[in-house]
């Protein structure tokens, strides 16, 4: 007889029970069974699979999600140290809203941190709650004394003071009337980490920290060569020395040397980058290396290992910093290709390869193979380089081309060099793709190049910025501005209008808290390649002598740029930076306000020609001012003549005169 529904029915609800009475009951305080989450931490790059970027002195505003079940009170703590440390330093944790916590802590120098955070349930702060609300209520509260006598007496003193305080409370708190000891806050502080149950901890979270001119700076980049005033001689490094003035008067803060060391003879190119060379062509400073030195020498024309030595000293008595160009690759005529010959790739034919980005070849240049049987010792070898310049007083490295470089290699190279010297920053030269560029800068570039340069529309401005200085972008990328390079002559400059050098050096130099220019930039050289976006009788491959007083000239500009930034540490920043409404396509706008919340700059700038234009910009909802007091911008003062607007209608109407000065630049007031 077949069993009916229902008995089937029974069946399969007792075989549901017993699986259900067999299955594991997570252990109480486990892993799989714990009370308290604490998830979606901010600030956090990938997971903490990277370190936060930050700038030393600068505090840091650490948040998180705290909860379990329940109505129990939690606590919570913010731990952090130096990586090479092993003690904590703690800050509490503050309920803000809705299970979000906070604390922040400072690093006070340069170098890497961890951060982690613990949270538990305050056991004592939730009797004292419940017991509060009990007597409130009028509520019989003899046995809730008992419990927080109870409480009490497993509670663990830190210093004989808490021993006192506990001994005092227990002798006084003995009834309903004389509960006031247990209610006491000293008691409350005391047993809030005395008395902890449920003890989670998050995992630790990586930070670096930089020094402030990691994140802002003015670059003025030279070819050192071209820098003597006699024509066709060889430039030296007290022809640099003897330029420090002027270019410190402009306000850069970083002087970058292209590369300085003995330049190979082996197929070295001629000027404009022909095959075929005179005994007069300087060759490429990129083709590194001669027969008795590379990497770790000067070139003899340039001066000596104490000259340059001479040069890093008289940039820091001008307030600058000098940057040296880190390229790796060499000459066929560099000494690693005798010495460790398998540090390089051959053909099938035994000849070495030279450097190719297929249809080109660089027959000049010849790269080393980073993965190949000598890659251990190639890896050393470069570290080794970079810590040599290290030692003559270099603290930043512009890395050409770091992308067709392993990505292991620079997190091994750039944490071996700043375990040495935490000082040392580097910025990422890499034109590629956008995920390429970002990967870099969270492997621990301090500074990267960015496609700043081909942006010249409102929109794609607006949209490009926003993307790098957006979460998480901004906890980890930070962009350099270069308005040109040795390479790039962009487009919109090969006019060689004044009013277009100057819209985008003031783009470059208030969008970007880093911005540079290379020389000549200052003189609108302008002259192309036909058809190329590269400069004609380019010094990369000639000496040149300029006239750096020649008329029509815009240092003056770039310089009052430069000393509106210093005054102003809203612009030296991007983290701060949000776009305003302008009606006219042609003209940008935005806000920017300074990490501690004290400046905030205004800046509208022409990205077209025709004019004058006259336009309405208006700040929309854009505050300023300190967190929880922000209000509205009220007035603005024009940092150039003084001129002060009082804001109507939620903006102001402006007007900017492109040939005389393509940009406004505004101090905000609430």
């Amino acid at each position: 007889m077949c069993p009916s529904v229902v008995q089937r029915a029974d069946k399969m609800v007792m075989h549901n029970q017993t699986a259900i009475t067999k299955a594991r009951i997570p252990a109480v305080g486990g892993r799989s069974g714990r009370r308290i989450y604490i998830e979606d931490v901010y600030p956090l790059v990938d997971a903490g699979r990277f370190p936060v970027k930050r700038i030393i002195g600068e505090p840091v505003d650490v948040w998180a999600d705290i909860l379990r079940d329940g109505h129990a009170v939690l606590a919570a703590e913010l731990l952090w140290r130096p990586e090479a440390s092993h003690r904590w330093s703690r800050a509490p944790m503050r309920l803000h809203d809705n299970d979000r916590w906070t604390a922040i802590f400072t690093p006070p120098s340069p170098g890497r941190y961890l951060y982690a955070i613990e949270a538990w349930t305050d056991l004592f702060a939730t009797w004292r709650r419940d017991f509060l609300a009990k007597r409130q209520a009028g509520m019989d509260v003899k046995l809730e004394i008992e419990e927080g006598r109870s409480l009490l007496a497993t509670m663990k003193p830190r210093d004989a003071a808490q021993t006192q305080l506990i001994r005092e409370i227990w002798r006084t708190s003995t009834s309903a009337d004389e509960a006031g000891p247990l209610l006491s806050e000293e008691l409350a502080a005391a047993a809030t980490k005395a008395l902890q149950a449920d003890l989670t901890r998050s995992a630790n979270y990586p930070l670096v920290a930089d020094r402030p001119i990691a994140r802002a700076g003015a670059w003025y980049e030279m070819m050192p060569r071209s820098q003597a005033s006699i024509p066709n001689r060889h430039g030296t490094f007290d022809d640099c020395i003897a330029r420090l003035p002027e270019i410190a008067a402009l306000g850069f803060d970083v002087l970058y040397l292209t590369p300085i060391h003995p330049i190979g003879g082996t197929n070295r190119k001629g000027r404009n980058n022909s095959l075929t060379a005179t005994a007069d062509d300087p060759g490429s400073p990129y083709a590194i290396g001669s027969a008795e030195s590379g990497h770790d020498a000067v070139h003899p024309q340039l001066g000596t290992l104490d000259d340059f030595r001479r040069l890093v000293s008289a940039c820091a008595d001008h307030g600058m910093e000098l940057a040296l160009d880190f390229a790796i690759q060499c000459s066929p005529g560099h000494p690693w290709l005798t010495q460790h010959p398998e540090w390089f790739k051959c053909s099938p034919d035994g000849s070495v390869q030279y450097a190719e980005n297929p249809p080109k070849k660089y027959e000049d240049i010849v790269n080393p193979d980073f993965y190949g049987t000598g890659s251990e010792a190639l890896w050393r070898a470069l570290r080794d380089v970079v810590l040599f310049w290290v030692q003559q007083g270099v603290r930043i490295f512009r890395v050409d081309n770091p992308h067709t470089k392993p990505f292991p290699f620079w997190e091994w190279l750039i944490r071996e060099v700043k375990s040495v010297d935490p000082n040392v920053f580097f910025l990422s030269e890499a034109f590629t793709r956008p995920k390429v560029m970002k990967a870099l800068a969270k492997l621990g570039f301090s500074q990267s190049y960015t496609y700043f340069t081909w942006r010249t529309g409102k929109e794609e401005l607006q949209a490009y910025v926003s993307e790098i200085t957006g979460y998480p972008e901004r906890e980890y990328f930070r962009p350099n501005f270069f308005v040109n390079t040795p390479d790039i002559l962009p487009l919109d400059l090969q006019s060689g209008e004044p009013w277009i050098f100057k819209a985008r050096v003031a783009l470059a130099a208030t969008l970007s808290g880093s911005y540079g220019i290379y020389n000549g930039f200052e003189l609108l050289e302008h002259q192309p390649i036909p058809g190329k976006e590269e400069y004609l009788n380019s010094e990369k491959y000639e000496l040149k002598v300029r006239d750096w007083n020649k008329p029509g000239n815009i240092k003056n500009y770039i310089g009052h740029l430069n000393r509106i930034r210093q005054s102003n540490p809203a612009l030296l920043q991007t983290s701060r930076l949000r776009f305003a409404q302008i009606d006219d396509k042609d003209v940008i706008g935005f806000v920017k306000e300074s990490i501690d919340e004290r400046n905030a700059v205004a800046v509208a700038i022409a990205l077209s020609r025709e004019g004058p234009r006259e336009f309405w910009f208006h700040f929309g909802d854009i505050e300023i001012g300190p967190s929880g007091s922000q209000r509205r911008v009220k007035s603005v003062q024009n940092l150039i003549t003084g001129e002060q607007h009082t804001i109507e209608w939620g903006g102001v109407r402006l007007r900017i005169d492109q040939q005389q000065d393509p940009a406004v630049l505004f101090r905000c007031v609430a």
